[in-house]
């Protein structure tokens, strides 16, 4: 049986060519640290790595949205504060404006609390960055708008926003929000931060109230109508302060899990498609031995076949 001249030479060339990709295959896992590039590579480990790079990204993301409602928790907790410092003060004027004041003290607690209803409001459309907090969607804009009598005094505040709030996940089917509308008074919905008529609340009106009482001396309004409807503000307040203080915790825990979570799935990302550099290494010098004494026989068995050839022509 005859066999063709260039069997051995076909054979030949494709044993070095393989060789050759092995060692070029050994040396981008070296360098990379990656044993599965391609599809090619290891088709199932491919299709698992896929997988978990989905899981990853959807983990990234909310780890994003629990560090983004995290600033904001903190921002709407600085304001809520103020209010709160706001309302406490309000509290004490309305115990002191008792009837041992005289009418110069009551103006002078009354000029206060035109000063506390400046500094509520603009606690109240406090921003985080370009949005305001206390607005619910419509956070493009501030909240609450003042109307002025001729001297600059405030006599009336009103809500612009909204009683949605905005949403975020946190998990595989979990949302929160940490957004409190400034107002609420349908009778549904989110507890508004300042006025929730299911709760008595309406800090603006009752401020206004307590100054408009100061200015007159009517002290005894003082106790009986305006001391009440503030103490009702500031139970609302804490309730406010209290929830987002859950609302943190909540966070705190959920980013502890994720970052968790993501370090296990990038584990697993290594275990899967990572090279073992020290075994990549070996192997690389094994084949790349193997690769010369390929060479070198084949040059030995070409120089053999050609005298060979030279001598029966």
């Amino acid at each position: 049986m005859r066999i063709a001249g260039t069997s051995y030479t076909d054979s030949m060339v494709n044993q070095l060519n393989s060789l050759a990709a092995s060692q070029y295959d050994l040396q981008n896992q070296i360098s990379t640290g990656q044993r599965v590039r391609m599809p090619g590579d290891d088709p199932a480990a491919m299709a698992q790595g896929l997988s978990l790079q989905s899981q990853s990204s959807a983990l990234s993301q909310f780890s994003q949205n629990i560090s983004t409602l995290q600033t904001r928790a903190t921002q709407s907790y600085n304001a809520l504060q103020s209010i709160k410092s706001i309302s406490d003060r309000a509290g004490e004027i309305a115990t002191l404006a008792d009837g041992t004041k005289t009418p110069a003290e009551l103006q002078a607690y009354a000029s206060e609390v035109n000063q506390l209803i400046q500094q509520a409001v603009q606690a109240a459309n406090s921003k985080d960055g370009n949005h305001y907090l206390f607005a619910g969607t419509q956070d493009d804009s501030a909240p609450f708008t003042t109307t002025t009598d001729a001297d600059g005094n405030i006599t009336a505040v009103s809500y612009q926003g909204n009683t949605d709030v905005a949403e975020a996940e946190i998990g595989q089917d979990t949302t929160t929000t940490v957004d409190v509308p400034g107002a609420n008074d349908t009778g549904s919905g989110p507890r508004g931060l300042l006025t929730d008529s299911r709760f008595g609340a309406d800090l603006f009106n009752h401020l206004l109230s307590l100054e408009s009482h100061l200015r007159a001396g009517d002290t005894n309004a003082i106790a009986t109508v305006d001391h009440p409807a503030l103490t009702k503000d500031e139970d609302n307040i804490i309730y406010q302060v209290a929830n987002n203080g859950v609302t943190q915790a909540r966070l705190d825990s959920a980013a502890t899990s994720t970052s968790a979570q993501l370090s296990s799935l990038q584990q697993a990302l290594t275990n899967l498609s990572g090279a073992d550099v020290t075994q990549s290494i070996v192997q690389l010098t094994q084949t790349q031995s193997t690769y010369q004494a390929a060479l070198q026989s084949s040059s030995v068995l070409l120089q053999m076949q050609q005298v060979l050839l030279t001598h029966l022509g």
